[in-house]
């Protein structure tokens, strides 16, 4: 079985526009370009083609205006067979509590963030408070970390972030995705490898430069802490399976990379 962490689609009438946008966004990094058209149907058809059973849809409010609007279309996909939704929190929001009420109401037990995006560090207090209540309430948090070609020249959530986070919220599942820094492997080793904050694998096939230093994340890392992701339409599912399958892991740590972790944090029964 294979449940990706990390995949991207949006509701049929704002796909087209959504992806012109988030194409425009990824122009500064060549490697990064769709292989879906950003509807639910394109990017369910492509991922069951390669392999994954189950998909979590990472929705993201990027301006708090949008959150509401995000978070219906998480719940309108909260019984999918195939999709499994999270929600989003701005950190500007004044609704961020009743936001969450409806979410948990939906059996959503996540949100995605992205700090690049809304222009505000991992560090910022405005975090701090959403982290306080995700933690209070057993929410986990997925979070786009390293570099992303909308902010190429500040990085708003590095690996020592996610690590002082962690320190903070300790009871937080708090998860750091692109393998816990988009080309900023060596930091990742430096600042969260043994430690609680969990890395999902996305966009790694698109990383050859550092393959083995992400092989080596995948060794060291505590096994219960990682996560099997593909960031798709931004990267090719099949080539993401690979990665993993290449980094000479046992049956039973690949197991849990693939789906058994994500199960535990999605409280879905196998």
């Amino acid at each position: 079985m294979r449940i990706d962490f990390h995949t991207h689609c949006f509701p049929d009438h704002l796909a087209p526009r959504a992806m012109a946008i988030l194409a425009k966004n990824c122009a500064g990094d060549a490697s990064l370009h769709p292989h879906t058209d950003g509807t639910a149907r394109d990017t369910r058809a492509l991922l069951s083609r390669v392999g994954i059973d189950r998909a979590v849809i990472c929705n993201i409010a990027t301006n708090k205006t949008q959150e509401t609007n995000v978070n219906s279309f998480a719940i309108s996909m909260a019984h999918d067979d195939f999709f499994l939704p999270l929600g989003s929190l701005h950190p500007d929001s004044e609704q961020q509590e009743s936001e969450l009420d409806r979410l948990a109401a939906a059996g959503i037990c996540g949100v995605k963030l992205h700090p690049d995006y809304v222009r505000v560090p991992l560090s910022d207090k405005r975090f701090d408070r959403i982290f306080s209540l995700l933690e209070e309430r057993g929410f986990f948090a997925i979070v786009h970390a390293g570099l992303d070609p909308i902010s190429p020249d500040y990085i708003h959530a590095t690996p020592e972030m996610f690590k002082e986070v962690s320190k903070k919220h300790p009871h937080l599942s708090l998860i750091a995705a692109h393998m816990g820094g988009f080309r900023r492997g060596d930091e990742v080793l430096k600042h969260l490898v043994g430690t609680n904050v969990y890395l999902d694998t996305s966009l790694s096939a698109k990383r050859p430069e550092e393959k083995e230093l992400l092989f080596k994340i995948l060794r060291e890392h505590d096994e219960n802490k990682l996560l099997f992701a593909t960031d798709t339409p931004w990267s090719n599912p099949q080539k993401e399976i690979a990665f993993v399958e290449e980094a000479c892991l046992d049956d039973a740590k690949k197991d849990l990379i693939f789906y058994k972790n994500a199960m535990r944090l999605l409280k879905l029964k196998q």
